[in-house]
């Protein structure tokens, strides 16, 4: 209806009263649908696909930080067109990211970096294998070395 926010939580506490839902979920639906949801169901238990946070605009957002690790939330939000709410939760949630020392980076490994931790451990089984003594030729800082004790 073209209102802001503060005049949609006024006048929805005005026609519910006491019976009005909370103003941080009226906020959250505020939010939703002008990034153009056009459903008050919950995600989860509709099964339906959200019309504001889906694949294309979830692709977007990654792509955006890939190019640039310190994006923030106010930039993704205003080049791909969505809330900051919205771009919080992709970048939490679906995109399973956090901010580290303002960049975000995944939260779990990603497909190529648990293959090269594989292929990394598979090299050193496979040296353990064919030379018996390679094990020994890895330091470990035990009273043998040099200075581990302070000295």
């Amino acid at each position: 209806m073209g209102d802001s926010q503060v005049e949609t939580i006024r006048k929805i506490q005005t026609a519910f009263g006491n019976d009005a839902m909370g103003i941080t979920q009226i906020k959250e639906w505020y939010n939703q649908f002008k990034d153009g949801c056009t459903t008050v169901e919950s995600e989860p238990l509709s099964g339906r696909p959200s019309t504001c946070r889906n694949d294309q605009v979830i692709a977007k957002v990654n792509a955006m930080v890939m190019r640039d690790r310190r994006v923030t939330i106010r930039e993704i939000a205003e080049e791909v067109g969505i809330s900051t709410f919205s771009a919080h939760f992709i970048m939490t949630e679906d995109l399973a990211m956090k901010r580290v020392a303002a960049k975000f980076v995944p939260k779990l490994l990603t497909a190529e970096q648990k293959e090269l931790r594989v292929e990394v451990s598979q090299d050193m089984l496979d040296s353990t294998n064919s030379d018996p003594d390679f094990m020994n030729t890895i330091i470990t800082g035990d009273e043998s070395w040099p200075n581990s004790r302070g000295h």
